[in-house]
């Protein structure tokens, strides 16, 4: 009885003991999480999460997609660091009903696994910009050499993304020509086709589902091969922290736009105003912040050219007036300017019209106010230092010794020296009758001191 009481014992711990080295086995899984248009903040936000995942010594880093595209620099930089990456990277395009358009099937193609949920589609990778080709351009009669030379542009970068796209394509071992159609032709793939077609490896209904298809598998990274044990991994969700949600705010065109005209016009009333600070301060940290994000984006020189230009006519118009010429013109600038700012057809990327006519009347309204406070000064009766003095009524604060009639005053917050005619004394009530010079003639008032100070 003892001895089958040992034995239980034994086989209970040599389970526990199992359990323990496979759960010490199962490394975690990280999971980062890729939706909407990708960015700037989208490519910052992967880098430095596949940065984490190798510290963390993570078995395996999962990119949930679901993005209808992006730029082309931040997806560019995204795929250099799934290539460079020593953890393995899983694409998965989930949950049901998401999308891996455009730069989503780059991405795709570009990682160790890619998988897809039922009622997912993918493709579209034509470069957006260029709309989508159907075939070699047929120029007709009279067609001018810059259209030509337009669609020779257009060819060149379709064929670069082509071969960008089956170069992924063969270097995975996934289909290539159906990678080079989804660039030349806008061809799109539901998940069964894509997997039917060889596109993606795995269709999974879920991330565990995933996980345990998985499991077992070998992977070829760029420091050698890794075999996954994720039936039972933890995983570890790497959300976005504080710096990538302000550069996904400040990334955003209208957000920049406007950060650029609280920037400039905070410093043009610094200038007008010099002293305030708050001007000075709250423009230049948003300028600042504009051009950062203005750097990051596919911005048209010409564009913020015309802005400058626009504001610069605006601001003319308030400090020479020209009947209205310099405004107009500024105006129109600025809207144009605006309009073709952002270089790019990318979903997400472009600036309402409706922003930008309303930046453009309160750019007005605010030329037509400084205009207005100029008349305005204009016709005010000059008024000099003198007059303003004279006839004040103020408290003596000190005397001077060697002679009773002159003393200090506080006036206008100013310090003066005084003369009277009589006697003085600390506290007395005095009115100005005239100013020689820096000093002051007084003679003694009876009226109260709420008079004009």
């Amino acid at each position: 009885m003892l001895g089958q009481l040992r034995l239980r014992s034994l086989c209970t711990l040599t389970l526990l003991l199992a359990l323990a080295g496979q759960a010490l086995a199962a490394e975690a899984v990280t999971v980062l999480r890729v939706q909407g248009v990708i960015g700037p903040a989208s490519a910052d936000y992967v880098i430095r999460g596949l940065q984490q995942a190798e510290q963390d010594a993570a078995q395996l880093v999962v990119l949930q997609l679901d993005t209808p595209g992006g730029l082309d620099d931040s997806m560019r930089a995204i795929i250099q660091a799934i290539l460079a990456s020593p953890v393995p990277v899983a694409s998965y395009v989930s949950p049901s009903g998401a999308r891996a358009a455009s730069a989503g099937t780059y991405m795709l193609y570009a990682s160790h696994v890619a998988a897809m949920a039922p009622g997912t589609n993918l493709g579209a990778a034509t470069p957006v910009q260029l709309g989508a080709p159907t075939g070699p351009p047929q120029p007709e009669k009279g067609e001018s050499e810059q259209q030509a030379g337009g669609d020779a542009m257009s060819r060149k970068q379709v064929n670069d993304a082509a071969a960008y796209i089956r170069g992924l394509a063969q270097l995975r071992g996934r289909n290539a020509e159906w990678a080079e159609q989804a660039v030349r032709e806008a061809v799109s793939l539901s998940a069964s086709e894509a997997l039917e077609l060889k596109v993606i490896d795995y269709l999974a209904a879920d991330l565990p589902g995933l996980l345990i298809q998985l499991d077992g598998q070998t992977l070829q990274t760029s420091t050698g091969e890794r075999q996954l044990q994720t039936a039972n991994a933890p995983l570890v969700h790497h959300e976005p922290d504080w710096r990538v949600r302000l550069l996904a705010v400040i990334t955003n065109p209208s957000v920049a736009l406007i950060l650029m005209m609280i920037g400039i016009y905070g410093l043009i009333f610094e200038f007008a105003n010099p002293g305030t600070g708050a001007g000075g301060v709250i423009g230049g940290i948003c300028l600042l912040l504009a051009l950062y994000a203005l750097q990051l984006l596919p911005v048209s020189y010409a564009g913020v050219a015309l802005i400058m230009l626009g504001i610069a006519f605006m601001v003319a118009e308030a400090f020479m007036p020209s009947f209205g010429v310099f405004g107009l013109g500024g105006v129109v600038a600025f809207v144009t300017g605006a309009v073709i700012l952002f270089d790019t057809e990318v979903p997400g990327y472009g600036i309402p019209l409706a922003l930008i006519v309303t930046l453009a009347l309160v750019s007005a309204l605010l030329l037509f106010a400084i205009v207005a406070m100029a008349l305005k000064a204009r016709r005010q009766r000059l008024v000099s230092g003198d007059s303003q003095l004279v006839g004040c009524l103020t408290p003596i604060i000190a005397l001077q010794q060697d002679d009773a009639g002159s003393g200090w005053v506080q006036l206008q917050g100013e310090r003066w020296q005084v003369r009277s005619s009589t006697p003085l004394h600390e506290g007395q009530q005095v009115r100005v009758i005239a100013r020689r010079g820096l000093r002051l003639d007084v003679t003694a008032a009876q009226a109260p001191p709420t008079e004009k100070r």
